[in-house]
């Protein structure tokens, strides 16, 4: 047989722990759970799924627990006070337990059957990096982001093109032995930066990004844009 004749060979089934950070998501989070069951039966070996409800202050508590009673596989942690969106991603960095953690955000504004497409770029790379075909946001949003990542990749040396696209994936290695610090926004940015800092190696896989439907984004408050900002010069000091 030549190799034109030859047959893919089949992407081997990963182990994956897969979590969502989510504050005041009651509306979001029953599809974006069961979408997300339904995408790791099918290419995942072993996986999980965890909730990390941050404080919320609506049905988030209820729906989650309703999941969790229904799927063997999801677990559902709560912070009984807010932490904020680093808070929230630490924690489900640490209780994550197979050996691939992916995650993304509980407003449901990604697809998460597009999980697929970032399992061959794993084959060859330790962290695969989604960023979005066309980000759906409004123009301020869109105008900071491109600030922040600007300056992000300037000081970090970063060639990540979509710094805080929540559709990540990564060997756990990457994380189990580092101390993450920021407790907001920053995180995405302390993520990436320790991974290149440590040598790991990168892919880049494009994903489709959906405007919000229900809830409330919390991410450009001016308290989340400064805590951001000084735990950015934070890390650069320690890093540099």
């Amino acid at each position: 047989m030549s190799k034109a004749d030859a047959k893919p060979q089949p992407l081997p089934r990963l182990d994956i722990s897969a979590f969502f950070p989510a504050y005041n998501e009651a509306d979001n989070l029953e599809a974006l759970t069961r979408r997300t069951a339904e995408t790791l039966a099918r290419v995942a070996g072993r996986w999980e799924i965890i909730i990390v409800d941050d404080g919320s202050r609506d049905h988030t508590p209820e729906v989650a627990r309703k999941l969790a009673a229904e799927i063997p596989q999801v677990r559902y942690l709560r912070h009984e006070r807010n932490q904020g969106y680093g808070g929230a991603v630490k924690t489900g960095l640490r209780e994550a337990k197979l050996e691939w953690i992916f995650f993304t955000d509980g407003d449901g504004q990604f697809d998460t059957r597009e999980l697929e497409r970032l399992l061959p770029a794993a084959a060859a790379a330790d962290f695969v990096a989604g960023y979005r075909l066309k980000r759906r946001d409004p123009f301020m949003r869109l105008l900071n982001a491109w600030a922040w990542g600007t300056m992000v990749r300037t000081l970090f040396g970063l060639s990540v093109r979509d710094i805080d696209c929540a559709f990540k994936l990564f060997r756990r290695r990457v994380v189990d032995q580092v101390e993450f610090k920021a407790s907001g926004a920053m995180i995405s940015t302390e993520l990436l930066a320790r991974a290149k800092k440590a040598g790991y190696r990168f892919a880049q896989v494009g994903v489709n990004h959906y405007p919000r439907t229900a809830g409330t984004q919390t991410g450009a408050k001016l308290s989340v844009i400064a805590r951001a900002f000084r735990e950015l010069f934070k890390l650069y000091r320690e890093l540099k």
